[in-house]
C-alpha cells in the first residue's frame, strides 16, 4: 500500500530504512514543515515525491499516512488524515488528551478506516517470547509487575528536546507507551491507577547541539510513580522519571505464583528474556521464539497493512493506544486529585504474533 510520511525528524530515518524491508510498504511521498528535511529524507531513502502536508493528505494515490510529527500534532494530524479518507499509523503517544484521542477513534469508526499507533516493539521477538511463556504457565498466574524507566532527561542528547518538557511531554507520555503497552500485552486490560508526580527542576538547560545553553521551562511532571491494578488482579508498580542520574532497577519484571520473568527493554525488539522459577538456583536466559529481534520500527505499519488486506483488526489498533493513553494520563490525574482513577477505557490486548512472522 502507498504510504505518505509526515514528519522527517529524529525518528523518521529508522522508519524509512525499515520500510524498505517490508514488501507491504511503499513509501510514496514525504512531507515536513521544514522542506529541507523532507528533501533530505527523500534523497537518502529514494522516496519519489516530496509534497506539502496538505498536498500529501489529499493525494489520491496515498492510502496510508504515517504520522511522525511531535506529540501535540499527533491527534490533529490523525484527524485530518482520516477526514481525507486515509488510514493512519501514528508514532506514540496516541494523543496528549483523552478528548482529542476519542475524537480520532470516532472519526475512524465512522469512516471505516484503520488507525494504528506505536510502539510496535511489543510485536518483536523479546516481548512475544515473554507472552508465549506467560500463556504456557512458565511463571504460574501473574501476581504483579515492576516497570521502571529512569534517566536524567533528553536535553543531553536530543537536538530538539523542548517538547519533552511541554504539556503532552514528560517521561510518562514519552517513554511510558513502551512500558504500559507491554504491560497490557502481557497482563491484559487495566482497571484503576494510583499515582504521585512532581516537577523536580522548573527549568532545564540544553547541553546537546545545536541548541546548547538554551533554557527550557518545564510544564509537565518529570518524576512519576504509582501503581496499576489490572482486571486480572495483578498489580504493577511503575516509575517513570527524567530526574534520576543512575539506578539498578530492571526495565520490566513479571512476578508469578511459580516464578519471575525478566522482560527485555520494551524500547527494543530483542532480548534477553530471563526466567527464574521457584526452585531454580539462578536465572536462565530463554531462547527467543519469534522473529524481529533487531530494530524493526515500522513492523506495526506492515502488520496494519496485512490486517487491512485480510479484513481483520490490526494488533496495534486505536483502542489499544487509547487504553494505554488513558492509563498514562491517570497517573497525573490521581496525583492531582489524591484518589484512585477508575478507568473507563478498555481494549483487546494484541493477539500473539505468528512464530513465522508476517
Amino acid at each position: 500500500m502507498k504510504v505518505g510520511v509526515i514528519g522527517c525528524g529524529n525518528i523518521s530515518p529508522v522508519y524509512l530504512r525499515v520500510a524498505q524491508e517490508f514488501p507491504e510498504i511503499e513509501v510514496f511521498a514525504v512531507a515536513d514543515a521544514v522542506s529541507e528535511r523532507a528533501q533530505e529524507c527523500a534523497r537518502r531513502f529514494n522516496v519519489p515525491h516530496v509534497l506539502g502536508v496538505e498536498e500529501l493528505l489529499n493525494h489520491p494515490e496515498i492510502e496510508i499516512v504515517l504520522n511522525l510529527t511531535p506529540p501535540k500534532a499527533h491527534a490533529p494530524l490523525n484527524k485530518a488524515a482520516l477526514q481525507a479518507g486515509k488510514h493512519v499509523y501514528c508514532e506514540k503517544p496516541f494523543g496528549v488528551a483523552r478528548e482529542e484521542a476519542r475524537e480520532v477513534l470516532e472519526i475512524a469508526a465512522q469512516r471505516g478506516l484503520y488507525i494504528g499507533c506505536a510502539p510496535d516493539t511489543v510485536l518483536g521477538a523479546g516481548i512475544q517470547t515473554c507472552l508465549k511463556l506467560i500463556r504456557e504457565g512458565a511463571i504460574g498466574a501473574p501476581v504483579g509487575a515492576g516497570a521502571f524507566m529512569l534517566c536524567p532527561g533528553h536535553e543531553r542528547w536530543h537536538p530538539n528536546p523542548e517538547f519533552f518538557y511541554q504539556q503532552g511531554g514528560g517521561p510518562m507520555l514519552d517513554m511510558g507507551p513502551y512500558y504500559i503497552t507491554t504491560l497490557i500485552t502481557l497482563l491484559g486490560v487495566a482497571r484503576r491507577v494510583a499515582g504521585i508526580s512532581r516537577i523536580t527542576h522548573p527549568t532545564r538547560m540544553i547541553t546537546s547541539e545545536p541548541k546548547r545553553g538554551q533554557i527550557i521551562s518545564v510544564e509537565t511532571p518529570t518524576h512519576i510513580t504509582g501503581a496499576i491494578e489490572f482486571a486480572s488482579g495483578a498489580i504493577a508498580t511503575v516509575i517513570m522519571s527524567f530526574d534520576v542520574e543512575a539506578h539498578r532497577l530492571p526495565c520490566i519484571e513479571i512476578y508469578g505464583t511459580e516464578g519471575t520473568l525478566g522482560v527485555p527493554d520494551p524500547n527494543g525488539f530483542g532480548g534477553p528474556v530471563l526466567l527464574r522459577r521457584a526452585n531454580d538456583a539462578e536465572w536462565r536466559e530463554v531462547e527467543l521464539t519469534h522473529p524481529y529481534a533487531n530494530q524493526y520500527r515500522g513492523l506495526g505499519l506492515a502488520e496494519m497493512i496485512r490486517a487491512i488486506q485480510q479484513g481483520r483488526p490490526n494488533r496495534l489498533n486505536g483502542h489499544l493506544a487509547y487504553h494505554a493513553l488513558d492509563i498514562m494520563l491517570a497517573f497525573n490525574d490521581s496525583s492531582a486529585s489524591g484518589r484512585h482513577i477508575e478507568l473507563e477505557s478498555t481494549c483487546t490486548p494484541p493477539e500473539p504474533m505468528p512464530v513465522e512472522g508476517l
